[in-house]
Order: C-alpha cells, then sequence, then structure tokens
C-alpha cells in the first residue's frame, strides 16, 4: 500500500515524455508519476526500483520525488515559514509544494520569516499539513543527564510564565520563570544545561551558566557598565529585582553576589547612591 508523505519502494514501469511512472507491481492501478525534475539528475531504466517520497499536488494527484523533504508523516520539524494567508501558513518543506498549516492548527500567531517546531500529519484529504499543536507528541525516553549541554525549541508559555520546550526538538521539558531573565519567544532556539529529571522523565533545564561561569560573565558586564558610564552606577544591592532584570537580564541574588565578589577585590564600592568604580 502506498503511503502518503513517507518514503515507499517502487518499481519504475514506464518512461514518458514528462516522467517515470511508478508503482509496486506492474498489475496494479493508479500508477505515480515521478517528474524528471525530481529524479536529482539520477539516471533510471525501467524496471529500476527506486525509494520515493510520495506527496500530493497542487491537483491532489500522488506524486512521487527522489529529494529528501525535511520531515516526513509523524515527524517533529523546525520548519521555516514562508508565507501567510487568511486560512493559514506555508512552510518550506524541502520540496516544491510548501507544507500547509491551517489557522486552526496554529495554538499562537505564526510569523513569516521565522521557524517554528511543528508536528507533520496527514489529514483527512490523505493531504500532507502540520499543527504547532505538538506536546503529545513529545517524547520522554531520553537517555540524558544532569549536566548535560543540549539544544533547545521553544513551543509555549506555561500560564506562570515558565517555558515549555523540546529539547534536541523531541523530548519535554521546561524552563522554569526563575531560570531565563531575557525576553524569550515561541519558535526561539537557546542552548540549554540539563538541571533536573522529573519522575516522568521530563527535563528541567536552564539557559544560564554554571554559576562560576556566570558570575565572571556578571562581572564583566558590571565592569564595562561602569566604564561606559563614568564609573558610576545607580544600582546597588539594594536595587529593586525589577531593576536588576531589566538592566542586566540576571536574578537580584546573583547580581548581590557579583557584586560582593568585585568589592572583595577591590574593584569596586557602594554607598547609598549605588556603585562606583574605585
Amino acid at each position: 500500500m502506498i503511503k502518503i508523505g513517507d518514503y515507499n519502494k517502487l518499481k519504475i514501469l514506464r518512461k514518458t515524455s514528462i516522467g517515470y511512472f511508478l508503482n509496486e507491481k506492474e498489475e496494479m492501478e493508479n500508477d505515480i508519476l515521478l517528474p524528471f525534475n525530481n529524479t536529482e539528475e539520477r539516471e533510471l531504466e525501467v524496471s529500476d526500483e527506486v525509494e520515493a517520497f510520495i506527496y500530493k499536488d497542487s491537483k491532489d494527484r500522488p506524486i512521487a520525488t527522489l529529494k529528501i523533504p525535511y520531515a516526513k508523516v509523524s515527524d517533529l520539524a523546525y520548519l521555516k515559514v514562508v508565507a501567510r494567508s487568511k486560512i493559514g501558513c506555508f512552510l518550506d518543506f524541502g520540496l516544491e509544494r510548501d507544507l500547509f498549516v491551517p489557522m486552526k492548527e496554529q495554538c499562537y500567531l505564526m510569523e513569516e520569516g521565522l521557524s517554528y517546531l511543528v508536528y507533520v500529519y496527514e489529514d483527512k484529504t490523505s493531504r500532507l499539513a502540520a499543527t504547532t499543536y505538538i506536546e503529545k507528541y513529545l517524547k520522554f525516553d531520553h537517555e540524558y543527564k544532569v549536566g548535560d549541554e543540549k539544544e533547545a525549541i521553544v513551543y509555549g508559555f506555561q500560564t506562570n510564565g515558565s517555558l515549555m520546550i523540546a529539547i534536541d526538538g523531541i523530548y519535554k521539558g521546561v524552563i522554569l520563570k526563575n531560570e531565563y531573565f531575557t525576553k524569550v519567544t515561541v519558535g526561539e532556539k537557546l542552548s540549554v544545561r540539563i538541571i533536573k529529571i522529573y519522575e516522568d522523565g521530563k527535563i528541567g533545564a536552564t539557559p544560564r551558566k554554571k554559576a562560576v561561569d556566570e558570575r565572571k560573565t556578571l562581572e564583566q558586564i558590571i565592569m564595562k557598565y561602569l566604564e561606559e558610564h563614568d564609573g558610576f552606577m545607580e544600582y546597588n544591592d539594594k536595587s529593586s529585582p525589577e531593576d536588576i532584570r531589566l538592566v542586566f537580564k540576571e536574578s537580584k541574588n546573583y547580581f548581590k553576589n557579583t557584586l560582593g565578589s568585585l568589592m572583595k577585590k577591590g574593584l569596586i564600592y557602594q554607598d547609598k547612591e549605588g556603585t562606583h568604580i574605585k
């Protein structure tokens, strides 16, 4: 049986002026066209067996290609929006025909030019489509360990502000609200470090560096800020967490500890007005 949206081993039955016609067996009906521009310039002969990806063209006819799409049915894939319309979005799929995301399958507004994690499926008319409702397709059966550094894709936000992420685009994870201090958008890729494995296998992660590395980086940021502002800033260990988060993209606790480290090194001093370079 021919599988739409997947690879099929098919036999070349005949060659015509527009391409090759394929099927599983000679006696079967509804041969599938492999256009010449879909052969990847391979030299093919009648009776050859090829592994072709099958999809439907604009007239709902099955079409074969030897090109490799970015994903197949039942895959999670990180794809770029190339066009929007009133009925949905179109994603670059790696083939001549783009992959459609119906408006009802968008749990957030997809923007042209940006990429998102989607799930590829075959709709009721046997056409390929994609959805942003991906959570139920994420996996838990990983072998990651605490301390592993991975790539994550943001696919949503929890009501408390925590980030819903897919580690390596496959495994379910979360970044708690107190673990990130910069603006993050759906579809964004983050470099993360695994800090917890929950009982169900869900992964707790952070985009922050290890404490010692993060403090060193923050020390450099604070000193640069002071140098660029004539050796003074209005922020000190009494400043509000909101101000620290806004200006330095860091927690109040880390900021306070870093100021203490810089004072011990004799590089700065504080007063009620703020912080000064010595």
